[in-house]
């Protein structure tokens, strides 16, 4: 039995998710928020560990999606995902810009809290509350908030120029894999679809704005030599804009355009049947 969707399915799906997203109410918003913000720690974590065990990147880019996965499937709340996904709802008239403002917000909220909340738990296990070195892992966490901020500095401009692209790239993937985590209706074709996108960012390296919530707050804990400042303005500000421009001009926009504008216009049936799948 095939359970793909079809392309216009999807799309439709997508601005179905965004209404929902925006009706939700703030402590809903929050409590999802702050369950994505720390299952993309957890995640981040696990992979960046496997890299270091196997001393291969792409292992941990591999291992990275179950976070997203688990994201998808529970039906939590991803402000980078929101990004792409919210924006529909409001084209096709089914949700205001204040409630699409207000929903990225409290997103943005809860994912900073979930992200925080387990950078403090991890550096309680990392170093035995303070009494012993974070460790290999420590010291790579460390390294890499400053690679996500300070390093940047040199370049002035251009280096929030980089970020913002980077960040960019980054979304046109992970709202991909919400879209691909749309495609089907088993919970291993929601899997299989959505680890796809999320190991190609992950594996580039681009910036991603929840990612940074805690790689970078964790960084610090952990003695990297970034100041407050440093963390936003250097990344946290850049990339959260990128990825607002990634995941809707990407993604978001050019499949509401193409299916659910034009289907609204009288789509041909056999182009709305087609599918991602191989052909039946």
């Amino acid at each position: 039995m095939n359970d793909s969707l079809s392309p216009l399915e999807i799309a439709r799906a997508m601005v179905d998710l965004g209404a929902a997203k925006a009706a939700h109410s703030i402590p809903d918003l929050l409590i999802r928020g702050m369950l994505s913000g720390a299952l993309l720690a957890f995640a981040t974590c696990l992979a960046l560990e496997g890299a270091l065990q196997t001393n291969v990147g792409l292992v941990g880019a591999l291992i990275f999606p179950v976070g997203f996965a688990i994201i998808v499937i529970l039906g939590l709340e991803l402000l980078t995902g929101n990004f792409g996904l919210v924006p529909l709802a409001v084209l096709a008239h089914r949700t205001t810009v204040g409630r699409m403002l207000a929903n990225w917000f409290w997103v943005f909220v809860g994912n900073m809290l979930g992200s925080l909340a387990f950078a403090g738990l991890f550096y309680v296990v990392l170093t035995d509350v303070g009494n012993v070195g974070a460790g290999a892992l420590g010291d790579h966490l460390r390294a890499l908030a400053e690679a996500k901020t300070i390093a940047y500095e040199p370049y002035g401009y251009d280096g929030l120029v980089t970020g913002f692209v980077k960040a960019m790239l980054c979304n046109w993937m992970v709202c991909l894999g919400v879209v691909m985590g749309a495609s089907s209706k088993s919970v291993v074709g929601r899997i299989v679809g959505c680890w796809l996108p999320i190991f190609a960012f992950f594996a580039l390296g681009f910036e991603h704005c929840v990612v940074n919530m805690f790689v970078i707050p964790m960084g610090m804990m952990l003695g990297a030599k970034i100041s407050f400042a440093d963390w936003w303005y250097w990344n946290q500000i850049p990339v959260t804009l990128g990825n607002i421009a990634g995941g809707f001009l990407f993604t978001g926009l050019p499949l509401y355009w193409t299916y659910v504008r034009g289907g609204a216009e009288g789509m041909p049936a056999p182009a709305a049947r087609m599918s991602f799948g191989p052909a039946e």
